[in-house]
Formats: structure tokens, sequence, C-alpha cells
């Protein structure tokens, strides 16, 4: 999946003009939201970090249900993505269960799991995740600089107490050209499908995850949207950590994006 191919969004619009406020987790009070009060700095890493491990028994079946099957097509196209040679070495930042792995072993690629849950990292490996499962920060990578040929990065960018020093950290592991896939949620434009989305989002969800698994975890889980930036400021955010060609492709009706940018050569 080329970079420049149709299906992919270019320049955003400019930061003026309406654009959300840059998101700072690490900083002031609690987020509000509708449903939950969504927490900050260090609070957020340790509730983030004990509802996985909470969740992490059922988390694959939750995935199945809740995105009707479709996670599977959206994780291949973000290992497609990264444009992989042969034996390419590939960091999964928040790799949960390994999914991402599997896909990467897939296509030949040598990947790497770095989590904070260690019942996510369990999970995995009674999995036979394929690579190895690093219980980590992804703003505190225990990775060599350019020593990766992809780093991608499934539905968990919301979840990190701060999002532009793990994007330093990813442009500080990867080689010059070599590219980062985020795979995340997203809100549909269009409004019928918007205002369904909603309903299924605050609802249906809250409601699977408290028949099936954990009925907090899975109230904050939609609220946590509440954290991502928009577009044009999760370009800027990638930019100023050293990345280019930065481009988004909507999925699933808009519910679902894949940005995927570039590491600019000779930037530090």
């Amino acid at each position: 999946m080329a970079l420049g191919a149709r299906s992919w969004s270019g320049r955003a619009r400019s930061l003026s003009g309406g654009a959300r406020p840059e998101h700072r987790p690490e900083a002031g009070r609690p987020l509000q939201h509708a449903e939950v009060e969504l927490p900050r700095g260090a609070e957020k890493r340790r509730l983030v970090e004990q509802m996985f491990d909470r969740i992490a028994p059922r988390y694959d079946l939750l995935n199945s249900i809740i995105s009707l099957g479709a996670h599977r097509r959206w994780k291949r196209a973000a290992v497609a993505a990264l444009e992989l040679g042969a034996s390419a070495r590939v960091l999964d930042l928040g790799c949960g269960t390994g999914d991402l792995l599997f896909e990467l072993a897939r296509v030949g690629a040598r990947g790497a799991g770095v989590d904070v849950s260690t019942s996510m990292l369990g999970a995995a490996r009674r999995r036979g995740a394929p690579g190895a499962l690093l219980r980590a920060s992804a703003d505190a990578l225990p990775v060599a600089a350019a020593s990766c040929d992809g780093v991608v990065c499934g539905f968990a960018l919301r979840n990190f107490v701060s999002i532009d020093p793990v994007l330093r950290e990813a442009a500080r592991v990867l080689r010059s050209g070599a590219v980062i896939a985020l795979l995340e949620v997203d809100q549909p434009h269009w409004r019928a499908v918007a205002a369904l989305h909603r309903l299924y989002f605050a609802r249906m969800v809250p409601l699977c995850g408290r028949l099936l698994s954990d009925a907090a975890a899975y109230r904050y889980l939609p609220a946590s949207t509440a954290y991502l930036p928009d577009h044009a400021i999760l370009r800027e955010l990638l930019e100023r950590a050293g990345f280019a060609e930065v481009r988004r492709r909507r999925l699933f009706l808009g519910a679902a994006q894949l940005v995927v940018a570039r590491r600019a050569e000779g930037s530090c």
C-alpha cells in the first residue's frame, strides 16, 4: 500500500479555523466526558495498566464482537502500509495480546511487542505470539536508535499518557525512511452514520463489556476517544517528532482510521 495511493487523504486543513486544541493528558484536571471522568498523568498510567490487566482474558473475544470482525482487516492494512522488506524488524507499541505480531510474521517480518500490561503480555505468550515481548512504556523504549524498519500501533494511541513523547521515541528507534502506522478509532462524518456510531459506541460497547468482561473498562474505552487529537494536530505532532509524508485513510465508513508517516531523512 503506497503512501501516495488515492485512498489516502493529503494535506489536512490548517490548525486555525476550528481545529481542537492539542490534548495534553499529562497536565491539568481530568478530561470531562458525558459518561466517564477521564484521568490524566500518573493516574491515567495506573488506571490503563490495571484496566488492561483485568480485561486481558476476554479481550480478543470482545474485539471481534465490537468491531464485527473488521479489526483483522484493519490490522492487515496497517502492516501492509509499512512497506516492509524481507526480515524487516518491526516494533508493535501497545501490542496487547499480539494480533499485529501474528500479522507481521505472516508477511515475513520480525516483530517485537511492547506493552505495560503484564496480563496482556501473558495472553500474547499463551497464544504463541511470534517475537520478543517486552514490558515497557512506549515513551521510554528499551530499543537502540535507528534499529527498526517499521513501527506499528493498533488502537493504543489514546491510552498513552502523552502522545508527543511516544511519537518522538518511535522516530528515535526508526531508521530514516522507515514507516510508522497508527491504527485508531475515528468518528464518521456522515450525519446518519455518525448518529448510529455514537449510539453503538456509547451504549452497545459498554453493554457487551458488562455482559462479557468488565463494565467499567468498556465504559472507559469508548469515552477515551476524547484523548485523541484531530488529524491536523496529530499531523503536526508527527512532523514535530521527525516524520514526513503524513497520510490518513478512513476505514469502515469512518469508524476507524489508519494514519501513516515516514521517518524523515536526516532528521534528529
